[in-house]
């Protein structure tokens, strides 16, 4: 046998703890190509703007393409997927997702860029939910863990991104992004592997006649329901907020302190490797202390940093905008594992539908402040937004599920 190849438990209920782990840093990283590839788009919105002449609210609407085809499919695939696992669609988003990338490297009109970004939105609709169902299933009993593990590989891959771009694509243009198919390649390779791992372990619950269970809690179905609509607007400041920085920071780097582009897109890429870092944090600490404490002070606790960041010099700015994104993005993770624990069951409808939210959310958001940056200033899109992060307040309404937690923890 050769050494190098994967070998597939005959038992996935019982599988090795390294096989686990395998599973997982196998979706973990094609997240991470999944996210590079799609933080392309912000990256190079300076050479789009400049070679198609768009103003910012066309910058908006591409985004806002984008994200809004995703946030709309992916609560449906999800459901889909609950009732009929697709083990398949894993390669077919990511293949979806590089005829978006080959798209965009050759459109010639703003049409094009737009139905480009469409099919990274459909890419990534196919790709979330039922990556985040394996990451569970991958997990051990370690949910939270397993789900920040699993995003920070998407937060790594929008940290690579930007620097990718600037190395990649700024010398040579709109083309430069054909370097990043190799990486879409190598993506469905790995979710080839992956999608027969989790078809072996759908054959193994089929035919033992069981399912993946979660513990139930005590709540009840209008209390689940006023809870999940607190977790949506906890979502909506944080990804309106993150909308802001991953959309015009480099913009604003570029118009306040006129600093060149390669100069911001190192500070987007900073940036988002703050992102990464404090997503990797906040699902282990969730299995420790609770979910609703990391929800607490992943959005509260950013909202100092947001209200000194406008008024700071560009070395201070720098430095808020890395604790801003370690704070803030430590709740993603907490905030999709509570929603599972509250609706039990139905893994890729919550997981396609918070996904879908955060995708909606950054689109609209993007779009929105666009808009508002043409009306009035790139200042005083962030002069706004600092606000946001005070919604985290509305955590105090979310039902307490730690003794559901630390039941799950003693099983």
């Amino acid at each position: 046998m050769n050494p190098s190849s994967p070998v597939l438990p005959e038992d996935p209920a019982h599988s090795a703890p390294r096989t686990l782990l395998r599973v997982l840093a196998a979706v973990s990283l094609c997240h991470c190509i999944n996210d590079m590839v799609q933080s392309i788009l912000p990256s190079i919105y300076p050479i789009l703007k400049t070679q198609f002449q768009l103003n910012f609210s066309q910058i908006g609407i591409i985004t806002l393409t984008f994200q809004i085809t995703a946030s709309l499919l992916q609560p449906f695939i999800g459901n889909f997927t609950d009732r009929r696992p697709m083990p398949i669609s894993l390669p077919i988003g990511m293949a979806t997702t590089m005829v978006g990338l080959v798209m965009l490297a050759f459109a010639p009109t703003y049409g094009l860029l737009l139905l480009a970004a469409s099919l990274f939105g459909i890419g990534s609709a196919i790709f979330h939910p039922e990556s985040s169902r394996v990451a569970r299933l991958a997990s051990g009993g370690r949910h939270g863990f397993a789900q920040s593990f699993f995003q920070v590989g998407g937060n790594t891959g929008s940290a690579i991104g930007p620097l990718l771009a600037a190395l990649l694509i700024l010398p040579v243009g709109q083309r430069g992004v054909l370097w990043f198919t190799f990486a879409t390649l190598a993506g469905i390779a790995i979710l080839l592997w992956v999608s027969r791992w989790y078809r072996q372990e759908l054959h193994y619950h089929a035919r033992r006649k069981t399912t993946h269970r979660d513990l139930h809690h005590h709540l009840s179905p209008r209390q689940v329901v006023f809870a999940l609509l607190v977790l949506v607007a906890l979502v909506f400041s944080k990804y309106f907020y993150i909308a802001s920085l991953t959309s015009y920071y480099t913009f604003y780097l570029i118009s306040r302190f006129h600093i060149t582009v390669a100069s911001a897109q190192l500070h987007l890429f900073l940036l988002f490797g703050a992102i990464a870092a404090g997503t990797l944090i906040g699902g282990p600490i969730g299995d420790r202390i609770g979910r609703k404490y990391v929800i607490w002070v992943s959005i509260l606790g950013a909202l100092p940093f947001t209200l000194l960041m406008p008024w700071a010099n560009l070395f201070w700015t720098g430095v808020l905008s890395v604790f801003i994104g370690v704070i803030i993005a430590s709740a993603f993770s907490a905030i999709l594992v509570y929603a599972q624990e509250l609706v039990p069951g139905r893994i890729g409808m919550i997981s396609g539908l918070f996904f879908g939210l955060a995708f909606g959310m950054g689109g609209i958001g993007a779009a929105v402040l666009g808009k508002l940056a043409d009306m009035t200033s790139i200042e005083t899109v962030y002069h706004v937004c600092a606000w946001l992060p005070a919604l985290g307040l509305l955590t105090a309404l979310l039902p307490n599920l730690e003794p559901h937690g630390k039941q799950a923890r003693r099983s």
